[in-house]
């Protein structure tokens, strides 16, 4: 996960971005390229298209750096590019279903086979996850998939954090449905 900087560290790195110094946009990059492939490999399941996209967040990110304030975090402000990209792609999650995985019922697992049912289940979860509207995606994976806080939620999506809140209760109850009825 991206090491937090301290906002005076963040400021002078963007001024220095900004002066037009490589390598200082190449620290950015290093520094929050975790934090954006995370966040869109979980919209596109397609490692080469999300490598693609994460691009172009920090074409967008380099572009942007003039119009930067500060006024947010770096990595919020970040963040903010990575919803609108994943927005303006408008494309769900697709996976590739797990060989032999059908519509037959459900198998027991022995407790061998803990690692394949995890992994059955972080399937289910992906696909269930990929059904839902691109905002609620985005809600989704960056409250409970990289542990960001409501009110980063709310800055960086420029939303009442209210309004976050509902949003991700009827993520989770849209999510929970698509689990029970549809991702058995």
């Amino acid at each position: 996960m991206a090491q937090e900087m301290t906002s005076t560290s963040e400021h002078e790195l963007v001024a220095r971005c900004r002066e037009g110094d490589e390598q200082a946009f190449r620290e950015l990059v290093e520094r929050y390229k975790g934090l954006v492939f995370a966040l869109v490999a979980r919209s596109i399941a397609d490692r080469a298209r999300a490598e693609e996209v994460a691009q172009d967040v920090f074409l967008k990110v380099h572009r942007g750096l003039p119009y930067f304030r500060g006024e947010a975090r770096l990595s919020t402000w970040i963040y903010r590019i990575v919803v609108n990209v994943l927005a303006a792609e408008r494309r769900p999650m697709k996976t590739e279903p797990l060989e032999g995985s059908g519509d037959g019922p459900p198998r027991e697992f022995g407790v061998a086979d803990r690692a394949f049912e995890d992994l059955a289940l972080r399937n289910r979860m992906e696909k269930a996850i990929a059904r839902l509207p691109v905002h609620y995606q985005v809600l989704i994976n960056g409250h409970y998939l990289k542990g960001l806080r409501y009110e980063d939620l709310a800055e960086a999506l420029d939303l009442p954090m209210g309004t976050v809140k509902t949003h991700l209760h009827r993520a989770k109850r849209q999510l929970r449905h698509l689990l029970e009825t549809e991702f058995r």
